[in-house]
């Protein structure tokens, strides 16, 4: 008797090789979990059918006969097919071995494009089985249909599946006993069974209900397990103390915290103080002030008598990071030093470009505990950098990395450090619940005092005089004294897209063509012979500069030097210029909701209004109501939710970027909320109750499969 680790070979030998060539399906247990991606009715309709339309149903031949060619040497069959009402024209140009089965009376069901020929519908070549090959079983009234395998026709498929089901009389099942009766839901074969074999489209939803509730329940299992765990975890308080480093910078500050900084903060400094690890994630809209919440965290940290660590996702980031924390303290920043606060401590920066004296002196400064505070990218992730003691780790855009990514930082601390993990992009509660469940989360919805809010416009490219009036606009933001921005999805005209810039498909459902897109070298060039901007300074940085030149370019732009900054997506997230009063985002159809209320948070943060100008050529209708919706609301939720939306699942759970697969199919994260809140609670209940799963092994082996896959994708992408 087959099982789900059974070779397909024995089962299927002459499918075998090209299931596995093509689709990767080599077990039972592969092919069972290639999954039908729709069902059609075995009856044909011949009279509804229109040019281009897929085929696909039952009908019996009506007529046969061959003829010669009339254009080229040799025969063709001509068969006339018919559902009882209705007859369509099927064409083989090669009679043989057709002629011998298609006579008629012969049923059989028929799958192919229809076309037009002489003014009649038709099937020319169409691929088809007989009805007696194909019910050697049961009748069923719908066909399954799968993605390609090679040249397989879709019944091959259908009757490889079939013979793999009968020779199984059940399978493993993850889902236990009571929470299967709990739930009403159905067995896992009888769940495969009616996704694979259905009779009626109920059965194939009651299938898909146990699948979807089976991928929701091991997802949060596994996050369940991984919460349990930092929670039984030992570490070191990190209470503080009342007259250190943090009580000074409080005393210092220039601006009074918000309602939620104080509420957040109180709640963080309660978690360090404790003997488990902290396990945070800190959401909140653009501007928010969430570093200011995290350099506190980071000062308590500091005052117990340890280190703490910030992790950013680009050199940009970590050196605006690295910038803003060292201004914020000022001689706090300075310890050992002279001239520094007698109870300072050091800053560091540590990254994958710095020169070998740099890199080495800021891995000294962290090992011997020096710094108290280091910044960097994934350098800081690199076996040979130590750490004398270091209790807190800060993730700065959680989206950008794994979950062994944070992990693999935390494993630098002689104890479990506290993890305080941020996001400015919000995440809609279904979302937090799935990709963030071993979090404990807080939200920061106020904007400090002083913001003068952004205006936001569409600006559409095929208006006359509107692209020229946006750049008039910016030399009158510049010339009465602020700066600007200006964003392109492309460094040169050579590439593709630049610095992560979420770009649509050339031709995608919104219907755009394909369009040159706007680079940073060639917008550059045409802002110098701009004569709106005539006399200003405009510079340019993306990704691909050198890290000094980098740093050079945003120190000017910070001291007011540079009047217009022409750039990629680097300053999407942490620059902080808040003299920078206006931005224009070129090709802003091209980037996501989310993405350009990110980048838009980077104007209006002092206290001139912003104004943001979205440049578009596209005229497709869901591309403009995107941009319409960014410039209708500020509501960062309100945006991340349309946003999440329209998108893959691959996105939303950050495996697209990584080019892997999700491992859900029957899951939605935004549609089915009611499924994850009823699964993470029969989830987190089961592991209260059985900590290490031992009563539940076929649990505990979906779990660990699905770790496995979130581990092999960490070590492909290095």
């Amino acid at each position: 008797m087959a099982t789900e680790s059974s070779p397909l070979r024995p089962i299927i030998a002459q499918a075998a090789e090209k299931f596995a060539t093509h689709r990767g399906i080599r077990t039972v247990g592969d092919l069972l979990a290639f999954w039908p991606r729709r069902y059609r009715s075995r009856e044909a309709d011949l009279g509804s059918v229109t040019p281009g339309e897929l085929l696909v149903g039952v009908a019996e031949v009506k007529s046969a006969h061959t003829r010669r060619m009339q254009k080229r040497r040799g025969t063709m069959l001509e068969v006339v097919i018919t559902d009882g009402r209705h007859d369509l024209d099927v064409t083989f140009f090669r009679p043989y071995p057709h002629a011998h089965v298609l006579v008629p009376g012969a049923r059989g069901i028929f799958a192919g494009t229809v076309s037009r020929y002489g003014g009649r519908n038709q099937l020319a070549h169409p691929g088809y089985t007989m009805l007696s090959d194909f019910d050697a079983g049961d009748r069923k009234d719908l066909i399954p249909f799968y993605r390609p395998v090679g040249n397989l026709h879709t019944w091959t498929v259908t009757e490889s599946v079939r013979r793999v089901l009968d020779v199984l009389d059940d399978v493993p099942d993850a889902l236990p006993d009571e929470v299967r009766e709990r739930r009403r839901l159905v067995s896992r074969i009888e769940a495969l069974r009616g996704i694979h074999t259905p009779d009626t489209m109920d059965e194939v939803e009651r299938a898909r209900r146990r699948l979807r509730y089976e991928e929701a329940f091991v997802l949060q299992t596994t996050l369940a397990l991984r919460r349990r765990a930092v929670s039984g975890q030992a570490t070191r308080p990190r209470p503080g103390r009342e007259d250190g480093l943090l009580a000074a910078f409080d005393e210092r500050l220039p601006f009074a915290l918000t309602d939620g900084q104080r509420e957040v903060g109180r709640t963080v400094a309660d978690e360090l103080g404790r003997a488990t690890p902290m396990h945070r994630l800190l959401q909140g809209e653009v501007g928010s002030g969430k570093t200011v919440v995290a350099l506190r965290a980071m000062l308590q940290a500091v005052d117990s008598g340890g280190q703490a660590a910030l992790l950013a996702p680009t050199e940009v980031l970590a050196a605006q990071h690295h910038r803003t924390i060292t201004r914020m303290l000022g001689d706090l920043a300075e310890g050992g030093m002279l001239g520094g606060a007698e109870h300072g401590t050091r800053v560091a920066l540590l990254t994958g470009s710095q020169s070998t004296a740099e890199r080495a002196k800021a891995m000294a400064d962290a090992v011997s505990g020096d710094a108290g505070i280091v910044i960097g990218t994934h350098a800081l992730l690199e076996k040979n950098v130590e750490f004398y003691d270091l209790a807190l780790v800060v993730v700065d855009e959680q989206h950008r990395f794994g979950v062994e990514q944070r992990d693999a930082l935390r494993g630098k601390g002689e104890t479990p450090p506290h993890v305080l993990v941020m996001t400015a992009t919000p995440i809609p509660r279904t979302v937090a619940m799935t990709v963030f469940g071993d979090l404990e989360t807080s939200t920061l919805r106020e904007l400090p005092a002083g913001r003068a809010g952004v205006t936001t416009h569409v600006v559409p490219e095929g208006r006359p005089g509107w692209l020229a009036r946006a750049w008039e606009r910016v030399g009158e933001e510049v010339r009465a004294g602020r700066q600007a921005y200006v964003v392109c999805p492309r460094i040169g005209d050579e590439d593709e897209a630049g610095d992560g810039a979420v770009l649509a498909d050339p031709e995608d459902e919104d219907g755009a063509t394909a369009r040159p897109l706007r680079s940073v070298t060639a917008v550059y060039a045409a802002l110098e012979q701009e004569p709106a901007l005539a006399g200003l300074t405009v510079e340019t940085l993306h990704g691909r500069m050198p890290p000094e030149e980098k740093d050079a370019v945003m120190g000017r732009v910070q001291r007011g030097e540079t009047d217009v900054l022409v750039a990629t997506t680097v300053i999407e997230v942490g620059v902080d210029v808040p003299n920078a009063s206006v931005m224009v985002v070129m090709d802003a159809d091209r980037f996501g909701v989310s993405q350009l209320h990110q980048l838009r948070g980077r104007i209006g943060r002092g206290g001139h209004p912003g104004l943001c100008l979205l440049v578009t050529g596209s005229d497709a209708e869901p591309a403009r109501a995107r941009l319409d919706a960014v410039a209708s609301t500020g509501d960062g939720f309100e945006l991340a939710r349309l946003d999440l939306t329209q998108r893959r699942e691959g996105d939303i759970l950050g495996a697209a970027q990584h080019g892997r697969h999700t491992q859900l199919e029957f899951l939605h994260i935004l549609e089915h909320e009611d499924v994850i809140e009823e699964a993470r609670e029969d989830a987190f209940a089961l592991v209260e109750a059985d900590p290490d799963l031992s009563a539940h092994p076929l649990l505990a082996q979906a779990v660990q499969a699905r770790v496995d896959a979130e581990q092999a994708a960490y070590l492909e992408r290095g």
